[in-house]
């Protein structure tokens, strides 16, 4: 059986699964989601699963320059998220309803900002850049 049967098999019986999950929590009519926490964690599973079979698979598929130049921009990033974090303001919020977002809340959603902010710049830069470099010629 090759690779691409199998995952079609794969694909088939994750969906039943998925289907009977669906309408066992449908069918459910507590109004304290006592069906729906187990089914959040095997969703949790599920994805967990998914992202490490993708990771595996993308490294495997990567040769040894292509590796390098994504471990390459895969550091980029995470050096921009640390830039953005090491910028954010970690301020707490007060809500309207009298709560308050917590300071690391404020923290990563400011982090998340900055870090968008910085990417679009970068972005806006390069378009520019290569628009020049094009007329230019």
């Amino acid at each position: 059986m090759n690779l691409k049967k199998l995952s079609r098999l794969v694909v088939i019986v994750l969906s039943i699964i998925s289907i009977v999950f669906l309408a066992t929590i449908m069918a459910s009519d507590t109004k304290e989601g006592g069906m729906i926490e187990p089914f959040i964690y095997v969703a949790y599973l599920t994805l967990l699963i998914a992202i490490v079979l993708v990771l595996i698979y993308t490294l495997k598929n990567l040769a040894s320059k292509d590796l390098k130049k994504t471990l390459i921009s895969v550091g980029a990033f995470l050096g921009v998220i640390l830039i953005a974090f090491i910028f954010a303001d970690g301020t707490p919020v007060p809500l309207k309803d009298g709560g308050e977002v917590s300071s690391f809340g404020s923290k990563m959603v400011s982090t998340g900002l900055n870090a968008f902010y910085i990417l679009a710049v970068a972005a806006l830069g390069l378009m520019f850049f290569s628009g020049y470099k094009r007329i230019k010629k």
